[in-house]
């Protein structure tokens, strides 16, 4: 073992972080692209439902088990009315949809996006409109989704078919409303008046609902901290979260420095965490605000492209990112960082699902396939359920261009008691070396290695083609084996790794 660098990590039943709340591992549909018209939905292909949903495509949405899905944006919804997405398909309008230049022909909406929901398993995490629309629109939206009936805007649901209420428990109070290209642009001031009173009737209408405020649209905007203190000191009495927006990109060809990137996620975690906490400690306030980290990913690959692109299409492919074997280690080093702070990040939202800087993506009346980064998300959802254990870590580190002390290994471990299962996350981030992991597991007494996972490939841009669809996929010939209450493994160069143990 002389010739490799080595890592320790201990963990015991009684460091925890957190319950993780299941909804850290949502995602996101926005009216942009080929998401929906294409991705979710498209009635003439051959696999396409009753109903004109992609049946592959809920398959793969159910392999990946998410447990929410944000709809239906983005910046679409801050210039999108509700009520041109319900009622009867042939009558609804077809609008400029001013967020990204295309015409939205409506076809799917409300009613459409909570029955392909039910399809896969997810509940929707609903955004109402706070840039041209505002209180009025948010409440009757409510009313709309989730009043059982006897009412205007319930009933009118009844009459489109759908006499259950969909009880939509999550919503969203607009989007990026710090960002100056949002539709409705607004100061942290202004946002903040407006997402207290549109909280306040929705709440009136359901007092059951939970509200997200817009945080910042990311950590570098030059009104960062200044806008969540601003925001949370008018809503913090109504609101159970604020959000969080993080893309990262490779634009330098720096694969080191990249995959050091969620070392600046953890750094606004943190920020935005101590800023709820500043303005419950300037209330006096007993309620503890937490975090929905409702967009996250990698997002680069497809922009020089987006900026070609002719306007006034019908779901043009835009955002359409390509993801590499790098992407997809970082994308795993952005998930064990969330789970690391499961105890303030409650809901995350991977944007987005399909087609649109996405795990999933389709052909035309052709086949849907896995994205790289497919496999550390799905991982992570499926065994990534339970308590978050807060590992000590000690492990050998680098310095990038934009980062100092990078450990070479990422890792986290979540254990399900219930199950009596106990896996552990481990990125190992060296591009030239194998990475030796011993962990003390002896508090585990009787745990032994069902099965170890590993993303690993020799090239860091191999990706997946809708032609080579299996060019990066995991294996589980990985070599981790409990040895004297110590899980022992080589963690092969630049890997995704899961080990899996049970008793």
């Amino acid at each position: 073992m002389s010739n490799h660098r080595k890592a320790t990590m201990i963990l015991d039943k009684d460091f925890k972080v957190s319950e993780i709340d299941n909804r850290i591992y949502g995602s996101f549909i926005e009216h942009l692209g080929r998401a929906v018209y294409e991705g979710i939905y498209e009635p003439g292909h051959p696999l396409a439902d009753e109903q004109g949903f992609r049946k592959d495509v809920i398959g793969l949405v159910k392999e990946l088990n998410v447990p929410l899905v944000r709809y239906p944006g983005g910046n679409f919804v801050s210039g999108y009315n509700w009520e041109d997405g319900v009622g009867p398909v042939g009558e609804r309008p077809r609008r400029l949809e001013l967020a990204w230049r295309t015409i939205e022909t409506n076809e799917v909406g409300t009613n459409e996006f909570a029955d392909w929901a039910k399809k896969v398993n997810s509940e929707v995490n609903m955004a109402v409109n706070l840039g041209t629309r505002g209180i009025d629109a948010a409440r009757n939206l409510v009313e709309y989704c989730n009043h059982p009936a006897g009412t205007y805007w319930s009933d009118l649901r009844v009459s489109h078919g759908y006499k259950a209420p969909h009880k939509f428990k999550t919503w969203c109070l607009g989007n990026e409303m710090d960002g100056p290209w949002q539709i409705g642009h607004k100061t942290a001031a202004e946002y903040g008046r407006i997402a207290t009173e549109a909280a306040k009737v929705m709440k009136w209408v359901d007092p059951t609902i939970e509200l997200v405020a817009c945080g910042s649209s990311n950590s570098a905007m030059p009104t960062f901290a200044d806008w969540e203190a601003t925001v949370l000191d008018h809503t913090y009495d109504h609101v159970e979260y604020i959000s969080l927006h993080q893309y990262y990109g490779n634009k330098e060809d720096d694969t080191a420095n990249f995959v050091a990137r969620s070392l600046d996620m953890d750094a606004f975690i943190r920020s935005v965490t101590a800023i709820c906490d500043y303005i419950k400690a300037k209330k006096h306030s007993k309620k503890t605000i937490n975090l929905s980290f409702d967009e996250w990913n990698v997002w680069y690959h497809s922009r020089d492209a987006d900026s070609k692109r002719d306007p006034w299409q019908i779901a043009p492919p835009q955002l359409e990112d390509i993801y590499t074997h790098e992407d997809a280690i970082l994308v795993g080093c952005m998930l064990i960082t969330m789970l690391r702070h499961s105890d303030r990040v409650k809901i995350a939202c991977l944007a987005q699902l399909v087609n649109v800087i996405a795990p999933i993506m389709t052909e035309k009346g052709g086949a849907a396939w896995k994205q790289t980064i497919f496999y550390p998300y799905m991982h992570a959802s499926a065994y990534g359920r339970g308590v978050a254990l807060n590992p000590i870590i000690s492990s050998p580190k680098y310095d990038s261009k934009d980062f100092t002390d990078v450990p070479y290994l990422e890792s986290t471990a979540v254990y399900n008691e219930a199950a009596d299962e106990l896996t552990i996350f481990a990125v190992n981030r060296d591009l030239e070396d194998s990475l030796y992991l011993e962990c003390d597991i002896r508090n585990f007494d009787g745990y032994r290695v069902v099965e170890h996972i590993v993303l690993e490939n020799g090239d860091v841009k191999a990706r997946n083609t809708a032609g080579n669809q299996a060019s990066v996929a995991p294996h589980n010939n990985g070599n981790a084996e409990v040895k004297d209450g110590f899980v022992q493994s080589m963690l092969p160069k630049f890997s995704w790794n899961v080990i899996r143990l049970a008793k």
